[in-house]
């Protein structure tokens, strides 16, 4: 099960809504999406998670460009939000680059069934394009906000909304869209 809303800071402090996500492709539109919900160029934070599995901030301040911080990358890769998150930029590849390189397939015949040798195997286990299972992104994404780097990883996906909306004084906004 999914979560995600917005958290725009206005002069009177936080106001929280609950976004829809299915329309929602690139981080780009995104960051739109965020944007559209400040009145100013306030700071806004996407809040995603995916429950029991991970959770992700985007912070969108005014035009600048959005800041990223996903708790396990891993398990955001199998997500179809995770995925958003999870830029070429972020993963540190090549724009474009999915990680498929047709000069670089084992094509000796394995494709078709029959066993690869552990070799081929260790070969396959090391590559460079494995997303780790961890945090990935800006830790210090909300240090200014009162959530340090240290804090920050030290939360469990599923509480970590919760616990990122009470440090910003933002607990009861954002239980009103849950």
């Amino acid at each position: 099960m999914y979560f995600a809303a917005l958290l725009a800071r206005t002069e009177d402090g936080w106001e929280a809504s609950d976004t829809e996500l299915d329309d929602v492709e690139t981080l780009s539109d995104l960051a739109d999406l965020a944007r559209e919900a400040s009145a100013d160029d306030d700071t806004v934070l996407v809040l995603i998670e995916q429950e029991d599995a991970w959770f992700g901030v985007v912070r969108v301040d005014g035009e600048d460009d959005p800041r990223i911080y996903v708790s396990d990358a891993a398990a955001a890769a199998r997500s179809s939000y995770g995925e958003i998150l999870l830029t070429d930029e972020l993963l540190g590849r090549e724009p474009g680059d999915d990680g498929t390189d047709l000069d670089s397939l084992d094509l000796d015949g394995t494709e078709d069934g029959e066993p690869a040798s552990a070799e081929d195997d260790e070969e396959e286990g090391g590559s460079a394009d494995a997303i780790t299972h961890g945090p990935l992104g800006d830790a210090e994404i909300l240090d200014d906000l009162g959530v340090g780097e240290k804090e920050l990883r030290a939360l469990d996906a599923d509480d970590a909304l919760n616990a990122i909306a009470e440090a910003l004084g933002a607990s009861e906004v954002l239980e009103t869209v849950r």
